[in-house]
């Protein structure tokens, strides 16, 4: 099944069995549309009128039939205990998967298949014939316009295109691979070149060692065929390459080795880790490992063999050659499910106690001085670094500041030395970490101001796509502390954006994870929020509820990449833990609202 475009998980999702009878509610509530505007203007729990900054109302919006999106929960005081029965039995279900998820995460991570390290593996595996199956996964992921990649996010594409633009075009006698090449070719003829005059601060890893090899690559066979040169990315490119020049070998886990595929040749430049990896990429492993064979180095290649099976099944594609774009995550994967909890409040739920102990004892074990990466045998970053520290402090431990410090310079934090530029949401982990253990962060806290938009969110984010990630966080980061923090510029914004249909997304349709995130935001903001406002709030919260129900499937995989690596792609664990959570959160304030009639955030 092609990967959908970023946003897809739309109609085409049905309403699970467990979750039917309480989106029930939501469809009678649409067949009662007047008697539901007559109770929220008798009940505390109605949505502010306009002129107070609220969404017209309900009525107004289904005029003449006009019923676009899901309905919300209408507002009772006098729940039902059927109805009361059947929301207990679905957040219990959420709290036993959200349990296995946690107590899965000892393999390595789950991470959704790539398009560009599946092509760049094929393509160094050399058998056609041994890989029909994962050729045909490959074409199928062709969308309509002969690209890789979502078409609401174009920056992303190029990388996964020309990946399996250059795979393909050796496998013609495999079904469908002549006909996918042709319109790849057509795709990136029209599109548009981002890098001809200057880089964007949101471009993808490795871009600049990554697009310049392929275009040298192809232009060989393209001939005189127009298609993007990326020009702006080859003084950059030059300039990596001297200094890997100069270095005779990379020690192992070395940020650069994520993208040895793009640059390496010698075998002897990189050495596999513990886990069999380079640089924990399948596309940079398959790469070493054919040119350890070429070149007769093959003490190696076996442990290399063995990861690269051991990253095709994190896919769970069931796809022998099918690869994610980066594995194993098992620092990052438990320390962001963790986080993510809390900014539901769900970090020291009784029913989550064992599970949450143990991942906690490993961080703790593993958190060293020099700090912690996306992966135990990986060099360490200020990001999963800071997260950890959170993570830990949430839990009752006392982390030193110290493995955080190391990135620090003035008063930014970079993700990793010598990276090209600095991660907003990198910083606003930093500053979540420092005010949760108490150490000075104004000059953290001024640039994560600083790096709002013109509506007061944020969004201009190097490791995930949509802006709903960063101001979710950021949100948690600057309330931390300060019980009367409010920002009715970002909650207008916020607000918003709601679409229609209850949902929130950055591309052209809503999903379920950056709804989650509009979720995490809405109630740190509903703590200090006046009446009205939580009102606000909490008709934006009802309609996402009704959202959320209608396309929840208990044990789901999340199929939208929105997390940037050198493509897009999916952490699948880390956002079924995101769904699950705001989804629990949506219920928990309905249950709320129906019990108080006011819009109190759990």
């Amino acid at each position: 099944m092609p990967l959908r475009s970023a946003g897809g998980r739309g109609a085409c999702c049905t309403v699970s069995e467990s979750a039917a009878p309480i989106a029930a509610v939501t469809r009678r509530g649409a067949r009662c549309a007047q008697a539901y505007a007559a109770d929220r203007r008798q009940h505390r729990g109605g949505v502010a009128a306009p002129e107070q900054g609220g969404r017209p109302a309900l009525a107004m919006r289904r005029a003449c039939g006009d019923m676009r999106g899901v309905c919300p929960i209408p507002v009772s005081l006098q729940p039902s205990a059927k109805g009361t029965s059947r929301v207990n039995a679905l957040s219990e279900q959420i709290l036993s998967e959200l349990r296995r998820l946690l107590s899965e995460m000892s393999d390595g991570g789950s991470v959704g298949p790539s398009v560009y390290d599946t092509a760049r593996a094929l393509r160094f595996h050399g058998n056609v014939t041994g890989r029909q199956d994962a050729y045909a996964w490959l074409i199928a992921q062709q969308q309509a316009d002969g690209g890789w990649g979502s078409a609401d996010f174009p920056l992303f594409r190029h990388a996964p295109t020309w990946a399996a633009l250059l795979a393909l075009q050796r496998a013609d006698p495999l079904p469908g691979a002549a006909d996918a090449v042709q319109a790849a070719r057509r795709f990136l003829q029209r599109q548009p070149d981002p890098y001809a005059h200057a880089v964007p601060e949101d471009a993808p890893i490795g871009a600049e060692l990554i697009l310049p090899q392929f275009c040298g690559e192809a232009a060989s066979w393209l001939g005189g065929v127009a298609f993007p040169r990326h020009q702006a990315l080859l003084p950059l490119r030059q300039a990596r390459l001297v200094k890997l020049g100069a270095v005779a070998t990379l020690p192992s886990g070395h940020p650069l080795l994520h993208s040895w595929e793009a640059w390496g040749t010698l075998p002897s430049t990189a050495c596999p880790d513990e886990d069999g990896s380079i640089g924990i990429s399948p596309a940079a492993t398959a790469a070493w490992r054919a040119h350890a064979v070429t070149q007769g180095s093959t003490p190696q290649v076996g442990r290399a063999d063995a990861y690269l099976q051991a990253a095709s099944r994190a896919t769970r594609s069931g796809i022998e050659g099918v690869v994610p774009n980066v594995w194993p995550i098992n620092v990052f994967e438990p320390c962001w499910s963790l986080y993510t909890l809390h900014l539901a409040g769900l970090f020291a739920h009784p029913a989550l106690a064992e599970a949450v102990r143990v991942i906690v004892a490993q961080l703790d074990a593993r958190l060293g001085v020099r700090g912690l990466g996306p992966a135990l045998h990986f060099a360490a970053d200020a990001d999963d670094t800071a997260v950890a520290l959170c993570v830990l402090h949430l839990a009752g431990r006392d982390p030193a500041v110290d493995a955080l410090r190391h990135f620090e310079i003035g008063e930014l934090f970079v993700t990793f030395p010598n990276e090209r530029n600095a991660s907003v949401s990198t910083n606003i982990h930093a500053l979540h970490a420092l005010r949760l253990l108490g150490k000075p962060a104004a000059g953290t806290s001024a640039y994560v101001e600083a790096n709002r938009n013109p509506h007061g969110l944020w969004d201009n984010e190097k490791w995930h796509v949509s802006w709903l990630y960063p101001t979710a966080h950021a949100v948690a980061a600057l309330a931390q502390g300060k019980p009367q923090w409010r920002d009715e510029r970002a909650l207008a914004a916020l607000l918003q954006a709601q679409r229609d249909d209850g949902g929130w997304g950055a591309g052209r349709a809503s999903t379920f994870e950056e709804t989650a995130y509009a979720l995490f935001a809405l109630r740190v903001m509903d703590g200090s929020e006046e009446p009205t406002g939580r009102r606000r709030i909490a008709h934006a919260v009802a309609r996402a509820l009704g959202w959320m129900l209608a396309r929840h499937a208990a044990h789901a995989l999340p199929q939208t990449p929105l997390w940037i690596g050198k493509e897009l792609y999916c952490p699948t664990r880390v956002v079924r833990v995101a769904e699950l959570a705001g989804l629990w959160l949506a219920l928990r304030w309905g249950r709320h609202v129906l019990a108080e009639g006011a819009g109190a955030a759990p």
